[in-house]
């Protein structure tokens, strides 16, 4: 089977779609210089070079960048290298994406809109707070506890992440817990007070912000 289209670059986000996809594309390096179109899947750094390189077909994946004349698909997901269930993933396409890549994220159960250019590092800003700035959150508080000799059993603060989400997801705002949200005063200030100083802003402006 011929591959339908080349994917550049063998960091995850490659590694995962290349897995998906099968036969139907080829995965290749950075340097590579294939015909027919490439989805370059790189750093944000290194697609204007690249994307020099293929002038008029190739398609990037960075969410926050937009070039004049190069496309964009920015799958809306955390990549691991591997394929995963995309069902329901929202896709966001800035410039005129060919249509077969488009009916290929379909293929893997992606749900393409449309983003205009200058709403891209809102977009993006809003991925990093939900995906990256999140993970930093849940890393640095299970990182307090150790290093204070609290070692949590099981899968420590992962069921709670998980049950937060599962219920914003279910009831949105209303799904929100804890002492902000009750207005419990004298529990936000004792905990306030348990932490070092920059967690103890980071914990207080993001309770208070919300609300």
């Amino acid at each position: 089977m011929t591959a339908e289209f080349t994917i550049l670059g063998r960091g995850r986000a490659g590694r995962a779609l290349a897995e998906a996809w099968g036969p139907r594309v080829a995965l290749l390096e950075h340097g590579a210089r294939p015909e027919g179109l490439v989805l370059l899947a790189v750093p944000d750094r290194a697609v204007p070079e690249l994307a020099a390189c293929f002038p008029g077909r190739c398609v990037h994946l960075a969410g926050s960048l937009h070039l004049a004349g190069v496309p964009c698909a920015h799958p809306l997901t955390s990549f691991d290298g591997r394929a995963r269930d995309w069902a329901g993933t929202p896709l966001a396409l800035t410039g005129p994406v060919p249509d077969g890549l488009r009916r290929a994220f379909g293929d893997l159960g992606f749900a393409a809109f449309d983003l205009p250019a200058e709403l891209k590092p809102l977009y993006h800003a809003a991925a990093v707070l939900t995906s990256g700035h999140a993970a930093t959150l849940w890393l640095g508080a299970e990182a307090l506890l150790r290093a204070q000799g609290v070692a949590l059993p099981g899968r420590g603060l992962l069921p709670l992440a998980e049950a937060t989400l599962r219920n914003v997801a279910e009831r949105g705002a209303a799904g929100r817990t804890g002492p902000f949200v009750r207005g419990d005063e004298a529990t936000i200030e004792r905990d306030a007070e348990a932490l070092p100083g920059p967690w103890r802003e980071i914990f207080l402006k993001l309770g208070r912000g919300l609300g």
